[in-house]
This record gives C-alpha cells, structure tokens and sequence, in this order.
C-alpha cells in the first residue's frame, strides 16, 4: 500500500444541503485524513483554470455556471491509496447509477450536481493540490 494525497472537493449542491460534515466523517472514517481544506467561492477565472482540460466540451459552461453558483469545501486528503479509495467513495458520477452507501447515491441528485470532486490520478491529484494550494485566499 502507498500512501497518497488527493484533491477533494464538496461541490455547492452538497454544501447547500449542509452535508459537509457528514461527507468528510466518511473519508475520515474510511483512514482519509484531511491535511489542507478551506470553505470558498470559485470566482469564474478560477472554475476556468481547474477545469481547463474540459474546455471547448459542451458541458463546460454549465459545469462552470455550476461551481461558481456556490461555496465548495476543497480538501487535501491524504492515506493508503487515497485516490483510489476516495474514487470508491464518492460512487459513480451518474448518482443514479452509484452504488448504494457511497456519497454520490447518498447526497447528489444529478449527474451535473453530483455533491463531489475527486482526483482521477496520481499525475492529476498532483496538478490539483498544487493549484489549490496555490489559490488558497
């Protein structure tokens, strides 16, 4: 087992139904530890440069209209093989078609607002913690 840091982030569907706090008592209870985390608005520059490897796809523009609609809780967690255990988690990205008792069948009700973010990848864990940690006001 390897021990891993990858970015989280509750998205504002999810902290508007105040569900943060039971979100995070999963990754904790399941050996997350959270390192880094803060409550903010994306400004929509900012929704831009996170999401920029999506640019030009036709969810784009609702995907930024949506995670500048309302604060997120962005997170570093860290532990044994955390994006992977993370991505267990959080369940599909279609809530719909998530597995029962993970985050995304428990609190997300779209696929567009589907309460979580997680890093696909070590390389991409990588590229998001730092951009976090770089846009942390």
């Amino acid at each position: 087992m390897t021990i891993q840091r990858t970015l989280s982030i509750i998205k504002p569907d999810a902290v508007a139904k105040n569900v943060i706090g039971q979100i995070i008592s999963r990754f904790e209870s399941n050996g997350l530890k959270i390192i880094e985390g803060q409550l903010l608005q994306l400004s929509r520059s900012q929704a831009e440069d996170f999401y920029k490897e999506h640019i030009g796809k036709p969810f784009f523009e609702k995907l930024l209209d949506f995670m500048t609609s309302g604060k997120v809780f962005i997170q570093v967690l860290e532990g044994e093989d955390a994006i992977e255990k993370n991505r267990a988690l959080m369940g599909a990205t279609n809530p719909q078609l998530a597995e029962k008792g993970t985050i995304r069948a428990d609190f997300a009700e779209t696929i567009d607002a589907n309460a979580v973010h997680g890093s696909d990848s070590p390389e991409s864990a990588l590229r998001e913690i730092e951009w976090f940690l770089s846009n942390k006001g």
